[in-house]
């Protein structure tokens, strides 16, 4: 029993930086499409999401809608606002205010939000276990923020302050996301992780079509074909690999891992933005860069170690 537990833990965790990798895309692409607001770049991504998740999913539509009931649609309904819709906008508003150091700092305390939340859950790794393994996450975090501090800025100090709040409002509202999918997840066995992410694809999509009246009035359209064009392939880019496969991965890890080692997992997402971050700004970390990315990596192991003690019984029953 212990050795499988251990080898689900392993496919979990590869799950979940696989999630990583390709969530850490969407940092890079407001610098891809400075043109753009962050409600076109929104608007477009999930109304491309929206729009192959229904594909996908229609071949067996009839038979999943009976496995649904009306409070799951609900479910999926604030769960689509708040790890998509909200939160990307948030988010986008945040790296092109803010930066993307600065906004990867802020959302890098998701895992000790997300693993704090979970360690409250009947059965799960206790928060003592748990601390060495958040205050080096907490520490790694504050060495990006002081890189980022030290870093010039091209906006002004309100610039900076609205993109620190659209920071921590994006926090809250993956922190929310994080905690109710997998809640979600856990309710709907009958529900594969794949198909309850075209699910939630769906509503999101059609929550963009609300974005869209928003996106031309807050946002020029006056771009020329080539802009357009960029757009476009940024949008359809992020919305089938971080949202339709990276949200495979995610769901797929959640059913394997518990709570409190989901949370580290998000880890991955601000290292793999980091290092697009250095790649598009064609330079190399920093030594405080280089410190954080070793303590993220040591606090990852270090919540593994407490989940892999023999006196946490129910963890094995989760991952076997």
């Amino acid at each position: 029993m212990i050795g499988a537990a251990t080898g689900s833990t392993i496919v979990g965790v590869a799950f979940g930086m696989a999630a990583g990798a390709l969530w850490g895309l969407v940092f890079l692409a407001p610098e891809l499409v400075p043109a753009f607001s962050p409600v076109q770049l929104a608007a477009g991504r999930y109304f491309v999401y929206g729009l192959i998740s229904a594909a996908l999913i229609a071949p067996h539509w009839h038979t999943l809608r009976g496995d649904l009931k009306g409070n799951d649609w609900f479910t999926l309904g604030w769960l689509a606002l708040a790890g998509n819709t909200l939160y990307y906008t948030l988010l986008t508003n945040a790296v092109q205010l803010g930066g993307i150091a600065m906004t990867s700092l802020v959302i890098g305390f998701l895992p000790v939000a997300v693993t704090i939340a979970g360690s409250r859950v009947a059965g799960a790794v206790s928060l003592r276990r748990l601390l060495p393994s958040l205050l080096l996450c907490t520490t790694g975090a504050i060495c990006i923020g002081v890189q980022a501090l030290a870093a010039p800025s091209n906006g002004t100090s309100g610039q900076q302050l609205i993109g620190l709040l659209c920071a921590i409002g994006a926090l809250i509202s993956w922190t929310i996301f994080a905690i109710g999918n997998q809640a979600a997840l856990a309710r709907l066995d009958n529900v594969s992780a794949y198909d309850w992410n075209l699910l939630t694809g769906v509503v999101t999509g059609m929550q963009s079509l609300v974005l869209i009246p928003a996106a031309v009035f807050f946002g020029s359209i006056a771009h020329d074909a080539t802009a357009w064009g960029q757009f476009a392939g940024v949008s359809i880019g992020i919305a089938v690999l971080a949202s339709i496969i990276g949200n495979a991965f995610w769901n797929r890890m959640s059913r394997i891992l518990p709570l409190t080692l989901v949370g580290q997992m998000i880890l991955f997402e601000t290292l793999f933005a980091l290092i697009y971050g250095f790649v598009w700004e064609r330079r190399l970390p920093t030594h405080l860069e280089i410190v954080a990315f070793v303590l993220v990596v040591f606090s990852v192991l270090a919540c593994l170690g407490a989940h892999r003690t023999p006196r946490q019984p129910t963890i094995a029953s989760q991952t076997a």
